[in-house]
């Protein structure tokens, strides 16, 4: 099966019991991966986005990963990444290079779902801060497809369904920020199996970069609600 094709890929050997998927007693299995920098790594999904998923698949067997750090450009999941033309962009730190925290995410969606083979997948994205502000958001909507694009042919699944939390309204009016909140919703509406997840009442009163407390309960909740609707399609 495709999952088992993908986890050989990784070097990840599959017991014989793997066939039966482990999942008859549960129904089906329910993956959601959720990804990006500061605002996804601030955001706890066991607040409101898991007990919302489990809630809507209360026979299932929910799997729900996060790997997330701040500060990074989507270059650090995307492979590809190129930077555009004539750009000064700040060179990779050491050890760093494009796509290394996606090898990451990998081995953490691995080692939690270990021989289950998942009947639905949905990739949660809240990224772009980085891109916006230091010069390389004329290309993060090809990153951004090109991501989704990885991610689906790693796994074998072009039905992953995306989630993706556009920028908050924190520096709206400037060039990058528009840009890259533009792209958001662009790769999300033309994406048959996308969506995007408006973020702009959740920064606070100050209009912080990041979100109070109650502003991550919420989006945990936003963020849930449509990937349990990608999750039924």
């Amino acid at each position: 099966m495709s999952t088992i094709r993908w986890l050989l890929a990784l070097g990840v050997g599959i017991p014989i019991l793997a066939a039966s998927g482990f999942a008859g007693d549960k129904g089906k299995v329910r993956l959601f991966i959720l990804s990006g920098q500061s605002n996804m790594a601030r955001l706890d999904p066991a607040v409101s986005f898991t007990p919302a998923v489990k809630k809507a698949f209360p026979n299932d067997d929910v799997v729900v990963v996060k790997s997330a750090q701040g500060g990074q450009p989507i270059r650090r999941w995307y492979r590809d990444w190129k930077a555009p033309p004539g750009a000064k962009i700040k060179p990779p730190a050491p050890g760093e290079k494009p796509g290394d925290l996606y090898d990451v995410l990998l081995k953490a969606v691995n080692k939690a779902i270990g021989v289950k083979l998942p009947d639905t997948v949905v990739f949660v994205w809240m990224q772009g801060e980085s891109d916006a502000q230091r010069g390389a958001a004329s290309v993060y909507a090809d990153s951004l497809r090109g991501l989704i694009k990885q991610l689906r042919d790693d796994m074998k699944r072009p039905d992953i369904g995306v989630v993706i939390g556009r920028l908050s309204d924190f520096k709206k009016g400037t060039e990058g920020w528009d840009i890259v909140r533009a792209a958001q919703e662009k790769v999300a509406t033309e994406d048959g199996r996308a969506v995007w997840v408006d973020t702009d009442d959740l920064n606070g009163p100050s209009n912080d970069l990041h979100y109070d407390k109650a502003g991550y309960a919420e989006l945990g909740k936003r963020f849930a609600a449509k990937a349990v609707e990608l999750s039924k399609r």
